[in-house]
């Protein structure tokens, strides 16, 4: 109970900027699965603001490489989208594709161990799609109200200003969720050895509308021509003391002499029913939907053909926005893609402009004409003289197309409320335990020497409470990790027993 003051035992009481108590930390959603609502201040305030956090350095994903491409069109998948870049095969579309770290700052080295941002946006003549991913096909939390708090784990510590293994542990121990991507990430497929050595993933659920008006939730998947190749620990700090632009130099200079990458673009489908159905929630972000169950469809072929001509115009200054979609591809359920709808955008106009879309490499190729005005750095060439409001009985002026129009959700009846998605579809732990079986025994003990030569830095409780998620997703991995940070295996038992008990 809070005292007089507010405050909860020893921890006074957590509040808004404006100084209103908050009652609980999960997003505001219509039912325990989403969507989530506008209406949830707290949850944009806390986005904004950290938007806002870095100048003129982007928060997340500050180091990248960019290279323009080409997608042409391999497979009919019409049955799934009306999009109209994907309206018949062989047809072709511009892209740029933007790799980058997500914890290091502009200046780190590329062949650390880090998650690789994807991000993808595509010329169409509807208008820009952004596919914002990563090189796995899950990230560490499914509530955005985590992710401001993940990222400051991954930066530095306000007072000592250094990377800190207590902090990263910490959070990761207390969102046992995150042990899915914890696992690939320390996994010998955590150091990719070059960019165009690795897949992508669009890592969110996604739907795809089609002709008729009909909706099916997919995942889009990216995978490399040239076959995956990571680099060993070793391997990784002798290549960082020779060159921290690796993999940067790496890409450019395969395209300068003409030996383009290229992806294979395939998609995953999945229907409202056999969602409704599906083991785990279909649109949590830490979960992966199995091949055997939803097979990859394939759709095309992503190529990388020309480097920029200027790093800062068209690298730094791109901009990709999960908002960014098109007819026949639209959002879904998933909490944390609904936040990044917002999020993203919403940097942009702080870090870039608000007129960033009028930039070259952010610019759609197709006509754009809405009511947005003015601005720093407004060029008015799609505008002009044109009345700034709408509706209006002016001649020639934009107005919407019914055709258009996104199916509804159904929603049925759904109750308001900030679930705890730890106890909603909660099995943190099949899905990471899956993953460490798939692994041959030396692989296994490169993951687990790797996590206990970074845990190993943190308090001793953090150390037991993250050996008791590993030793729930497969008692050999919780086993191995306690051997190796000297804790006795007995305690992380009684520690899963003690939870279990006060579940």
């Amino acid at each position: 109970m809070s005292d007089t003051n507010g405050s909860q035992g020893n921890h006074p009481q957590l509040t808004t900027a404006d100084g209103a108590p908050i009652g609980r930390q999960q997003s505001l959603t219509a039912g325990p699965r989403g969507p989530l609502l506008m209406q949830d201040v707290t949850l944009l305030e806390q986005m904004q603001h950290f938007n806002r956090e870095r100048i003129p350095e982007r928060v997340v994903h500050a180091k990248g490489s960019g290279a323009y491409g080409t997608f042409t069109v391999t497979h009919d998948v019409t049955k799934y989208t009306k999009a109209a870049f994907l309206s018949e095969v062989g047809k072709q579309t511009e892209t740029f594709l933007r790799f980058s770290t997500v914890a290091g700052e502009r200046g780190a080295a590329d062949a650390e161990r880090d998650v690789r941002g994807f991000a993808l946006k595509f010329y169409t003549e509807e208008g820009n799609w952004d596919m914002t991913g990563n090189n796995t096909p899950v990230f560490f939390i499914r509530d955005p109200y985590k992710f401001q708090m993940f990222i400051h784990t991954q930066k530095r510590d306000p007072k000592t200003n250094l990377r800190d293994m207590d902090m990263q542990w910490d959070f990761w121990s207390q969102s046992p969720e995150s042990l899915h991507q914890v696992t690939i990430l320390f996994s010998d497929r955590g150091i990719p050895a070059t960019l165009r050595h690795m897949h992508g993933f669009g890592s969110h659920t996604y739907s795809l509308i089609n002709a008729d008006g009909e909706r099916v939730w997919c995942k889009f998947h990216f995978k490399s021509k040239q076959g995956i190749k990571n680099l060993m620990d070793d391997e990784s700090a002798e290549l960082i003391g020779q060159d921290r632009e690796s993999h940067q130099r790496d890409l450019f200079y395969s395209i300068e002499k003409g030996d383009f990458p290229q992806w294979t673009f395939s998609i995953q489908v999945m229907t409202q029913e056999q969602a409704e159905s599906f083991r785990w929630n279909p649109f949590d972000l830490t979960k992966i939907w199995p091949h055997a169950d939803y097979p990859l469809i394939e759709v095309g072929t992503l190529e990388l053909n020309r480097n920029p001509e200027n790093y800062h115009a068209e690298v730094e200054q791109s901009a990709f926005n999960p908002s960014a979609l098109v007819p026949g591809i639209s959002s879904s359920p998933d909490k944390v893609l609904q936040s990044r709808l917002m999020s993203y955008a919403d940097t942009h106009l702080y870090r870039v402009g608000v007129n960033y879309r009028e930039l070259p490499v952010n610019k759609p190729r197709c006509p754009v004409m809405n009511y947005n005005r003015d601005g720093k750095m407004a060029s008015a060439e799609n505008y002009g003289s044109q009345p700034n409001y709408w509706p209006n009985t002016r001649q020639g002026t934009p107005q919407p197309n019914e055709a258009y129009v996104d199916p509804a959700w159904d929603l049925g009846q759904v109750i308001v409320d900030r679930y705890d998605t730890n106890e909603m579809d909660q099995d943190d732990y099949t899905q990471p335990g899956d993953l460490y079986r798939m692994f041959d025994d030396g692989e296994r003990d490169r993951l687990t020497t790797r996590i206990a030569g970074v845990l190993g830095q943190a308090r001793a409780e953090v150390q037991l409470l993250q050996i008791s998620h590993c030793y729930r997703a497969d008692e050999d991995y919780g086993r191995r990790l306690a051997e190796k940070l000297n804790v006795n295996i007995d305690d992380v038992i009684s520690l899963i027993g003690a939870a279990g008990a006060s579940a």
